[in-house]
């Protein structure tokens, strides 16, 4: 028997990226897997399900959470998001205020709505992918890092209130991964100049970030709670 086999997992945004390397390794870890897009009709990696919801359209946000509460999830993990690059003083409220609605009120509703499921069985695992830019920040990251250091105190907030449950909330934070969307933004010229800022010299790969996200959402970890730990080879550090 694998160490996720019988537990459910929800991953939001589990259809690329850093999302669908999650839903792949809970896949083969034994977990059944569930991943939600913004398409309908979409899909995540072979074996998983699929749900359509946008989590930019507050009513369908709420809509979805209600849902959730009735599948019996096991594992959570928050993993859609989105980001503006604006200079401060230039930073569209209404793209703001986007950015808080799928960053930060999307998982604290599917948090709440999971949460007494979880109590009930009394084993859970809530992670939220947040980000480098949640624990440091540069410009033009004004909205971007207000919603990746606020899921960080609601994280604490929330593994301070549920541990005691047997429910461990934890955040990851990434640092520069190599994705499709990292190369079309910074091409090879950027990912050049980037990696040599990085101590390990090289971008992360999604599989390292799912290999610790699925340890942190297994029977493994059963003291490590209301963290938020970093995976970018060493960069926050220098």
């Amino acid at each position: 028997m694998t160490s996720l086999a019988g537990k459910l997992a929800l991953v939001t945004g589990g259809t690329r990226g850093i999302g669908a390397a999650i839903a792949a390794r809970l896949l083969a870890d034994g977990a059944k897997v569930m991943v939600t897009g913004t398409r309908p009709g979409g899909e995540g990696p072979a074996g998983s399900g699929y749900l359509a919801v946008d989590f930019a359209d507050a009513a369908a946000t709420t809509a979805f959470a209600e849902q959730a509460a009735g599948l019996g999830v096991d594992i959570l993990v928050n993993n859609a998001g989105i980001n503006k690059v604006s200079p401060f003083a230039e930073i569209d409220p209404a793209d703001f205020a986007r950015i808080q609605q799928v960053n930060v009120t999307a998982p604290f509703l599917l948090a709440r709505a999971v949460v007494p499921g979880m109590q009930a069985k009394a084993w859970g695992r809530i992670v939220t992918v947040s980000s480098i830019w949640g624990r440091i920040s540069r410009a033009g990251r004004g909205a971007y890092s207000a919603s990746k250091f606020a899921v960080d105190g609601l994280t604490a907030a929330l593994a301070a209130e549920v541990a005691q449950f047997g429910i461990l909330a934890n955040c990851v934070a990434p640092g520069f991964i190599d994705t499709e969307l990292t190369r079309q933004v910074l091409g090879e010229d950027g990912i050049k100049e980037l990696t040599a800022q990085v101590p390990a010299r090289r971008l992360g790969r999604p599989e390292e970030i799912a290999a610790f996200v699925a340890w942190l959402a297994g029977p493994e970890n059963s003291y490590i709670s209301g963290q938020n730990l970093v995976i970018d080879g060493g960069f926050t550090r220098v």
